[in-house]
């Protein structure tokens, strides 16, 4: 199978934003590879190498404007010998969403706008009839998913470790889903009792938290597939005013992220980190782990 990543993915313990009862950590998914990082990396590896399997030379997927998604996909296309095209979605700019843009059309990638979702899945249905493979939004189908299933594994082995205590609760953002769904079935699949609060980062938010818990039940052996629902929660208050629009809770949340070394974006991780350091404050769980799905790495080499 092709691997991007670099695993296991480093864990750490937030002190300066820990309580006496409720320690915060940080699974360091932003680390997991130095030219564009984030948990996306895992998704990638298994639909990529299906995509091989199938003899195709030319990828399609889809995203919003300046999605990280797109220039992962571009950046790891690139890498394993694909053409890779685009269809994205307007958006709210900001000066990282144009960054990030701007990067992806460095890598090569072959933008088409659409104004919506049905011009979209129209565009999406024509290259795919032209022989092009298929990535879903945020790499979220079963196939995808499989990346975090193996992640978790990953989280049971640092904990076995002690490297980390056994969190009992692991907050992450919840965009098109894959990735919580994947997730939350790969801890079932283990003997970690921790729970996913996943935030819902867009709309149509309960959309997206039905397609999650869809997911994750679809990678799970029959029997097991109940358990869903008390293992897996999507909260759908910390979107405000939309998909990439900061809120002031995501606001202090990044600058409390930055004061431990930690760079959020407004549109996923900053809205997720809120809810954690609202999880530390309530005080209920002893371990609270941030999965942080966003790269850290440096754009500037991909826009050469």
């Amino acid at each position: 199978m092709l691997e991007f990543g670099n695993y296991p993915t480093p864990v750490e313990c937030l002190e300066p934003l820990s309580t006496p009862k409720t320690a915060l950590w940080v699974k360091r998914d932003d680390l997991t590879n130095p030219l564009y990082g984030g948990s996306k990396v895992r998704k990638l590896g298994p639909l990529l190498d299906d995509a091989i399997r199938l003899g195709a030379t030319r990828i399609v997927t889809l995203g919003a404007v300046g999605s990280h998604h797109v220039l992962a996909t571009g950046v790891f296309g690139k890498a394993a010998g694909f053409s890779v095209e685009a269809v994205v979605l307007p958006r709210a700019q900001s000066a990282h969403v144009l960054l990030s843009a701007a990067a992806t059309i460095a890598q090569g990638v072959q933008l088409i706008p659409a104004a919506s979702y049905t011009e979209a899945a129209g565009q999406l249905a024509l290259r795919v009839a032209e022989g092009s493979y298929l990535i879903p939004a945020g790499g979220s189908n079963r196939l995808g998913s499989l990346g975090l299933v193996v992640a978790a594994a990953e989280l049971e082995a640092q904990v076995r470790a002690n490297l980390l205590p056994e969190p009992d609760l692991i907050i992450l953002p919840l965009g098109s889903g894959g990735t919580a769904a994947g997730l939350c079935a790969g801890l079932m699949q283990t003997k970690l009792r921790t729970r996913v609060l996943a935030i819902a980062v867009a709309e149509p938010a309960r959309v997206f938290a039905h397609k999650a818990r869809r997911l994750a039940q679809e990678l799970l052996e029959h029997p097991a597939r109940a358990e869903v629902s008390r293992r897996f929660e999507v909260a759908l208050d910390y979107l405000g005013g939309g998909y990439g629009v900061p809120t002031l809770p995501s606001e202090r949340a990044s600058r409390a992220a930055a004061r431990c070394g930690l760079a959020l974006d407004d549109t996923y991780t900053a809205k997720a980190f809120a809810a954690a350091l609202d999880r530390v404050a309530l005080g209920r769980d002893r371990t609270v782990l941030f999965w942080n799905t966003l790269s850290s790495a440096d754009l500037a080499p991909l826009l050469r």
